[in-house]
């Protein structure tokens, strides 16, 4: 892939149409490229499934495209008696949503990679004349329509959702080269998808193992000693119930007054639920404290774990790398000479799910610091808790390590499609 990026060639644009950024050598001398309306290259589709016989619904998810409703929600959202409204999508039709996200902001554009489908009214359906169209898929993914789209729009349009006519959005202008370019970078950039989907999977394998053995070097419920276990401690018997109060002082986080500006825009850590991810270890936050921010707060020292203990995302874990401060969602363990940080980590990820079902049914689930601190688990000597821990962390730095690989392949992508499209506002004819 680097190869191809370097072998491209850098142009400025040229008075009557736009050159890319980055170009293939093979399009160098080709002719800059133009703007078209979609309704020149494409067609609404407005089949109506009134018969009711495609029961299959499709959603346009800003983050995975289209999908099935039924896998992307776990249920049915529409119910089969209203789907006769609903529009027929066929495989290869493009989907525009008009929703406004974070992750889309004028709403997203997909193309139905599924199979034949219905979808809600709300949407709109296109299609293109020509079936080797994956260079739009691409294109769609960038901000470069977003401009025409704004403008097009109603100033009326709600909060959190576009308003645009069929015929402003048929409308749309959209770049068009040759097809053999525009072949070109579809392909190059389906290239680099495939990589990115190898090394995602490569990160959910290695992911998926250090579950595994988790649940073999913890011991399973019932049971009072693990199935794995390393050799040296094969010999040292039971393993022994401990709360997570004996772990270390147990802290539950505090907000500093939003009201005073002086506390907020420091360089300490102030970590909330949100700045929690998969990963083991938190670093950088949303929100940071000044030092009398920080003063006003309970401090966490570095390597302590931090368990979220309110919301709907009670049980999410993670390590300070720094000393920082939480917000009253966690609940921080700070451990004891007695216990491994790292080994207290695992033993409170291993028991998540089980601390977690604590908090009951209740509109706002929590886990006092009371109850939490009560839970009680099973514990080895010291050393077999550094020696656990050791075995984990590693996998652990081979988890950031491909998670990094992964985010650094994928911001590779974002900048290579903002080099090879253009966008609206930049061509001159």
């Amino acid at each position: 892939m680097s190869n191809e990026k370097e072998g491209m060639l850098m142009q400025q644009e040229e008075k009557h149409g736009f050159v890319p950024k980055l170009r293939f050598p093979e399009f160098r001398v080709s002719d800059a490229w133009k703007f078209v309306p979609l309704n020149k290259l494409a067609k609404r589709c407005n089949q109506k499934n009134r018969d009711g016989v495609i029961t299959k619904v499709l959603t346009n998810s800003a983050e995975y495209g289209v999908v099935d409703q039924r896998d992307f929600f776990d249920k049915d959202i529409a119910t089969q008696g209203n789907l006769k409204s609903y529009y027929v999508v066929k495989k290869g039709d493009y989907v525009y949503n008009p929703r406004i996200s974070a992750a889309a902001p004028v709403g997203p554009i997909s193309k139905n990679k599924v199979a034949t489908g219905v979808m809600s009214p709300l949407y709109s359906v296109f299609r293109f004349g020509d079936s080797n169209n994956d260079f739009y898929a691409y294109y769609f993914k960038t901000a470069g329509w977003h401009q025409y789209m704004r403008q097009a729009s109603s100033t009326g349009a709600r909060h959190d959702r576009m308003a645009i006519t069929n015929d402003d959005f048929m409308a749309m202008p959209l770049p068009a080269s040759t097809p053999e370019e525009q072949q070109k970078i579809a392909d190059c950039l389906s290239s680099l998808d495939d990589l990115i989907r190898l090394e995602a999977e490569k990160l959910d394998a290695i992911m998926t193992h250090k579950k595994g053995l988790m649940q073999q070097i913890f011991p399973a419920e019932g049971e009072n000693l693990p199935k794995l276990r390393f050799p040296e401690f094969r010999e040292d018997g039971e393993w022994g119930w401990e709360s997570i109060g004996d772990f270390g002082q147990v802290v539950t986080g505090s907000t500093p007054s939003t009201a005073d500006p002086t506390l907020y825009g420091g360089g300490i850590p102030f970590v909330s639920p949100a700045d929690i991810s998969e990963l083991r270890y938190v670093d950088e936050t949303k929100t940071t404290l000044t030092a009398a921010g920080f003063g006003k707060t309970r401090p966490i020292r570095a390597g302590s774990v931090l368990f979220v203990c309110i919301g709907s995302t009670i049980g999410k874990i993670a390590q300070n790398v720094r000393d920082c401060a939480t917000n009253q969602q966690i609940n921080a363990v700070i451990p004891n000479t007695k216990h491994s940080d790292g080994f207290v980590y695992f033993a409170l990820s291993n028991a998540s799910d089980r601390i977690a079902l604590l908090a009951g049914k209740q509109a706002v689930p929590i886990i006092n610091k009371t109850l939490f601190s009560s839970v009680r688990l099973l514990v080895p000597s010291l050393p077999e808790q550094r020696r656990i821990s050791d075995c984990l962390t590693s996998l652990d730095e081979l988890i950031a390590a491909q998670a990094q690989k992964l985010d650094t392949l994928k911001t590779h992508k974002k900048g290579l499609m903002q080099q090879l499209f253009p966008q609206v506002g930049e061509a001159d004819a």
